[in-house]
């Protein structure tokens, strides 16, 4: 039996690192990356890429010489310092929809044999970073079949796109509109993981507890989704007829707020949960780059001594956001989830134990100190 080959595009990002171990470690199935970077810890059995993908010449050499290729899974995004403002920057949304067009022009005339393609989006496509729309011009909960609302958007020009492209071959699309992901992946633009993670070993450095950063504030529900649950339904789209031709928002399946979830995750890291203290972890962490170059050579991490490249500069800038808006928008924009669901998707996870997994995770792969045990000697705490 041949085997399908699955080419994923942004193998370093949220997204592309998960859906990377996933299909590497499905039978009958083969895994090639594209990323910038390479990111560390994946399957020995995974290929990857290092391809500029605004680079239309490189494209043309390496996607024009895939004919084996025969699912594409599109999560690349390439954003700028500072995150928001890129979101709404024409010269942004035109280079993000010039890397998919460079990437699908060569790849579609080689590989013969596509069968689909999954498009890794978001819940902006509703508009609400946008001025033009905002939280006045949305219905919650967040619903597929709502008319999209024009606005500019990379989102609308790569989906329009591929659906013009699809009258052309026969292969089938499905878009994904996930909300705030989380994971494992490093130097990441928007995965709070790694962040929070070294502000909790840099507290505990200092034999404090594990403070809440953010805004005090109303309390507000959110909405998370783990990235092996993106990864997962990625998985589950190539297969399913459903799914195909859909668009499709992902959640965990349940909410959580922050001051309910934050002693699971200092427990987790062997911590105590302490107060809330506003932090801006952007302007903060850094500042501590010594210390923390220092606790990658004591514990012997597998983090980057440089602070800002193991967290991602955007990382900390979103997990400023994440963690410090207090109840903005004014009602939770929370995201329906039935169209996945009757459409056959059922997997869901509970968000508490979702953090409780990513930071063990970081623990267990060295990522960061592993959690203090009082009078265990091997592993040393400041006081």
């Amino acid at each position: 039996m041949t085997a399908r080959r699955v080419l994923i595009a942004g193998a370093s990002g949220l997204v592309g690192y998960a859906a990377m171990r996933h299909f590497a470690g499905l039978p009958g199935w083969e895994a090639v990356g594209v990323s910038r970077r390479a990111p560390a810890g994946l399957p020995e059995e995974a290929e990857l890429l290092s391809v500029d993908l605004l680079d239309e010449a490189q494209c043309e050499r390496v996607f024009g010489a895939m004919p084996e290729v025969t699912h594409l899974v599109y999560a690349a995004l390439q954003e700028v310092p500072g995150l928001m403002p890129g979101w709404v920057d024409p010269e942004v949304i035109e280079r993000n929809a010039r890397m998919l067009r460079n990437l699908f022009e060569p790849l579609s005339r080689a590989a013969s044999g596509l069968e689909h393609v999954s498009l890794l989006h978001g819940t902006k496509a509703y508009g609400l970073h946008h001025p033009s729309v905002g939280v006045a011009g949305v219905k919650v909960p967040l619903r597929e079949r709502e008319p999209r609302r024009e606005h500019p958007n990379f989102y609308f020009e790569q989906e329009d796109y591929l659906r013009a492209r699809q009258a052309e071959g026969d292969w089938q699309l499905t878009v994904w509109r996930p909300t705030v992901i989380y994971g494992d992946a490093p130097g990441n633009n928007m995965n709070p993981i790694p962040v929070i993670g070294a502000y909790a070993a840099l507290l505990r450095e200092e034999g404090r507890p594990l403070d809440f950063p953010g805004r005090p504030g109303a309390p507000t529900l959110r909405e998370a989704v783990d990235a092996d649950l993106v990864a997962h339904a990625l998985a589950w789209a190539t297969e399913e007829p459903r799914a195909w031709g859909g668009t499709f928002n992902l959640t965990n399946g349940d909410v959580f707020m922050w001051e309910h979830v934050w002693p699971a995750i200092a427990e987790t890291l062997g911590m105590e949960a302490g107060e809330e203290r506003h932090v801006s972890l952007l302007e903060e962490l850094p500042k501590q780059q010594d210390t923390w170059a220092e606790l990658v050579e004591r514990h012997e991490l597998t983090a980057s001594p440089d602070l800002v490249e193991f967290c991602g500069y955007n990382s900390l800038v979103y997990a400023d956001t994440v963690l410090g808006a207090p109840n903005r928008p004014p009602l939770p924009m929370l995201n329906s989830t039935i169209a996945v669901r009757e459409a056959g998707f059922a997997e869901c996870m509970d968000t508490e134990d979702m953090f409780r997994k990513w930071f063990a995770r970081l623990q267990e792969t060295g990522a960061i100190p592993p959690g203090y045990t009082p009078g265990d000697s091997r592993f040393y705490l400041k006081r």
